[in-house]
């Protein structure tokens, strides 16, 4: 990895990764947010791991991007083509969360404090988010003159709907942990101190069930986004189809008459 800022530790079913820069309130670089994602992806070369999660070090979960990091990089081009600039520069953040999507295995965020701009934003390419009581979840960057454009606009929007979105855009505000459970921004609340405990107990539920299936339920979910209603069912048959066809459908069966907890092996 090129930073030293993403630590990696194997926990029961689930493969942590840790943002590890605390001193500078794990604000996020360029390169930061590409460790990140490729930490997350070494998840599916282990078939043992049955869910990511994603938890930040020290008081908070993520400040946003690293402005001064930002500038310096805006800086280091001259009198070139700023514009150019930005566009390769989100191209890559946005590059770097689609990949986390893709990821097969259940990835939970673990968040606490605050977590904002561009942390929010990778937030939301996770597949869950438990968020502290107490915790405050903003995209500020309209305050920097900017949008939020790794995804501000795009995943929150299909995940809390326009208006909603609207009104965290355009304000800036801080939405509290209890507003974002309701809106569907968060999926739980967790006690000061619990989110990381309760997201493992998420990874803990996910890993009773079938790997594969769980694997294809995320799959035929983000595949069908945006596409009309029969193309998905065709979506659901083909998953279905290759499902029935596995050793796991066995075990299932096995399991369910002798009553006893399945045995997975995903395949």
């Amino acid at each position: 990895m090129s930073t030293d800022w993403v630590k990696t530790r194997r926990e029961g079913v689930c493969h942590v990764v840790t943002l590890s820069r605390a001193d500078k309130r794990n604000a996020l670089t360029m390169e930061f947010t590409e460790d990140i994602a490729a930490a997350i992806r070494e998840a599916d070369h282990d078939s043992g791991i049955r869910a990511v999660v994603v938890e930040g070090e020290g008081p908070i979960f993520s400040a946003g991007i690293d402005v001064m990091s930002l500038a310096q990089q805006r800086m280091s081009i001259g009198d070139g083509n700023p514009s150019r600039w930005l566009r390769r520069f989100a191209e890559r953040l946005q590059h770097a969360l689609h990949t986390i999507e893709l990821t097969e295995v259940p990835v939970i965020g673990a968040i606490q404090g605050k977590c904002l701009g561009m942390g929010l934003e990778l937030a939301l390419a996770f597949d869950f988010r438990i968020v502290e009581a107490g915790a405050k979840l903003a995209l500020p960057e309209t305050r920097l003159g900017l949008i939020a454009d790794v995804g501000g606009t795009t995943r929150l929007t299909k995940l809390i709907g326009p208006s909603r979105t609207k009104d965290m855009l355009m304000t800036a505000r801080e939405v509290e942990a209890e507003e974002a459970l309701a809106w569907g921004m968060a999926n739980r609340i967790a006690a000061p101190g619990q989110a990381f405990a309760e997201a493992v107990a998420l990874a803990e539920q996910i890993a009773r069930n079938a790997p594969l299936a769980v694997g294809l339920s995320k799959f035929v979910i983000d595949q069908g986004d945006g596409v009309d209603r029969y193309t998905q069912m065709a979506i659901e048959r083909l998953a279905q189809g290759y499902l029935i066809g596995t050793e796991d459908i066995g075990e299932a069966m096995a399991a369910f008459m002798e009553k006893r907890p399945a045995k997975w092996k995903g395949a």
